[in-house]
C-alpha cells in the first residue's frame, strides 16, 4: 500500500496536479484497492473534524491582515523605512530586503505573501544594483521563510493543532531562531555584496530618515500586538489575530488611507481563497494520518527505527531527517500535520519538549519551502517573477546550509528556542 500511495503522490506532482489532488487520490486508490470494505464516509468525517478546532481560527484572520496590509502602501513604506537606515553600508540593500522580510513575516506570517510583497519592491532595485538574478531569487526566497518563525507563524498554529501543543508558546519559541537566521544572512550578504564590489546606496539625510520613520513606523505595531500580547499575557494567539486585522484596517483605512472598498474586497476573496487551500490540506493531512494509522504503519515501521528506548539526541535526529525530506517534496503544512501525531508519543517518551520540537520542525517546514525539488517558495518565485526554476534554486545553497547551521544551533543550545517562552509561561 505504502509504495503505492508513493509512487501516485510523485507521478500526479510531476504532471502538476494540485497538492490536495496528490494527496487525495493516492489514498482513495489505496483504499479501494487494499481495503475495500473500509467505510469511505470516514473520509470525509476526518477532513471536517481536521479543520474543527478552534486555535485554526487563527489561520483566515493572520492571512486576512496580511492581504489588506499587501493591498496598500505598507510593503514600500517599510523598505523605505530600513533602507533609510541600512542602505548605505556594504550589501545594505541585500541586508534591506532581509530585514523587510523579516519584519513583514510578522505581519503576514506566510513565506508567499512575503515573496510576493517584498520581492516584487526590491527585486528590481537589487538588479539595478548589480546583484545576479539568481542570488537575488535566492536572497528573496529564503529571507521570505523567516515568515514560518517570526510570529504569526501558520506553521506553529498548525503543529500546535496536531499536537495539541501551546500556540502561544510556539509562537515565542520562533522569535530568536527568526532573529539569529536574519542576522546570519544579514553577515552572509555583507561579505557577498562587498567582495563583489556591489549593493551599496547613498547615505540617507536626516531629514530623509525622519519621514520614512515617521512613515513607517506604525507597521511595528504588528509584532507588537502578537508577540507582545501574547508575551504578556494580555492576549491570545487568536485574539491577537483578530487585533491584527483590526490594527491593518486601522492603518491601511484611516492612517495611510490608501484603502478602498474595491480592494477590501478583493482581499477578502483572496483570504477566503487561500484559507479554503490551507484548510483543504490540512484537512487532506488529517484523513491521510488517519488511514496510515488505521494501517498500522507507523506501528510497524517506527519501532524498528526509533528502538525501545530512544535518546533524546536520536529521537531529535530522526525527527529532523524526515522532516527534512518530507518538506522538500510535500507542502510543509501537510507534512506537519500528517507526520507531528506519528512522532508525538516518542517526543514525549524521550521527554523532549514539544515546543522545541515544534521549532526544529517549523525551521525545517521553512528550509523546505525553498529546498527543491517541490519548495513552495521556488514555485510562488516562478509565478511572480518569471525566471525559469534552475536560475531560481542556483544560488539557494548558501542560504540553505545557513539554515541548516541554525538547526544544528538549536539542537545544541535549546535555550535559543525556548528562553522567551520559558520567561513568559515558566520553564
Amino acid at each position: 500500500m505504502l509504495p503505492l500511495m508513493t509512487f501516485l503522490m510523485i507521478l500526479l506532482l510531476l504532471l502538476g496536479f494540485p497538492f490536495m489532488v496528490t494527496l487525495l487520490i493516492p489514498l482513495i486508490a489505496s483504499i479501494v484497492l487494499f481495503i475495500p470494505r473500509f467505510p469511505m464516509e470516514n473520509i470525509v468525517q476526518q477532513i471536517v473534524g481536521g479543520i474543527k478546532p478552534a486555535s485554526l481560527v487563527c489561520i483566515p484572520l493572520f492571512i486576512l491582515a496580511a492581504n489588506i496590509i499587501t493591498s496598500g502602501q505598507s510593503a514600500k513604506k517599510l523598505v523605505r523605512l530600513v533602507q533609510s537606515y541600512l542602505g548605505h553600508i556594504p550589501g545594505g540593500l541585500a541586508i534591506t530586503t532581509n530585514a523587510s522580510c523579516t519584519l513583514f513575516g510578522s505581519v503576514s506570517g506566510s513565506t508567499q505573501a512575503t515573496v510576493a510583497a517584498i520581492g516584487g519592491t526590491m527585486r528590481p532595485m537589487l538588479l539595478d544594483a548589480g546583484y545576479p538574478s539568481s542570488w537575488t531569487l535566492a536572497l528573496i526566497i529564503n529571507s521570505s521563510d523567516i515568515a514560518f518563525l517570526i510570529p504569526p507563524s501558520i506553521g506553529f498554529i498548525v503543529y500546535g493543532v496536531a499536537t495539541s501543543t501551546s500556540v502561544g508558546k510556539l509562537f515565542l519559541s520562533g522569535v530568536l531562531p527568526g532573529i539569529l537566521i536574519f542576522t546570519l544572512f544579514s553577515i552572509y550578504a555583507y561579505f557577498y555584496s562587498k567582495y563583489r564590489k556591489i549593493g551599496v546606496s547613498p547615505k540617507a539625510s536626516l531629514q530623509e530618515r525622519w519621514i520614512a520613520t515617521k512613515e513607517g513606523f506604525l507597521l511595528m505595531g504588528f509584532p507588537v500586538i502578537v508577540i507582545g500580547g501574547i508575551y504578556f499575557g494580555i492576549l491570545s494567539p487568536t485574539e491577537a489575530s483578530a487585533a491584527t486585522v483590526f490594527y491593518a484596517l486601522i492603518l491601511e483605512g484611516f492612517v495611510y488611507k490608501t484603502l478602498s472598498w474595491s480592494m477590501l474586497r478583493k482581499a477578502l476573496l483572496s483570504t477566503g481563497i487561500v484559507t479554503a487551500v490551507v484548510f483543504i490540506l490540512v484537512g487532506a493531512g488529517q484523513a491521510f494520518s488517519m488511514v496510515i494509522s488505521f494501517m498500522r504503519i507507523p506501528q510497524t515501521y517506527l519501532p524498528m527505527l526509533f528502538g525501545e528506548n530512544p535518546s533524546t539526541l536520536k529521537v531529535i535526529i530522526i525527527i529532523n531527517i524526515a522532516y527534512f525530506i518530507a518538506c522538500m517534496f510535500v507542502d510543509p503544512i501537510v507534512a506537519i500535520y500528517i507526520l507531528s501525531p506519528i512522532f508525538q508519543p516518542y517526543v514525549l517518551q524521550a521527554g523532549v519538549n514539544p515546543v522545541l520540537i515544534g521549532t526544529l520542525v517549523t525551521l525545517q517546514a521553512a528550509i523546505g519551502s525553498a529546498t527543491p525539488p517541490f519548495g513552495a517558495d521556488i514555485f510562488t518565485a516562478q509565478l511572480i517573477f518569471r525566471r525559469p526554476y534552475l536560475e531560481i534554486i542556483r544560488s539557494t545553497p548558501p542560504f540553505i546550509l545557513i539554515l541548516l547551521l541554525v538547526n544544528v544551533l538549536i539542537i545544541i543550545f535549546p535555550d535559543i528556542a525556548m528562553f522567551l517562552p520559558n520567561l513568559s509561561f515558566g520553564a
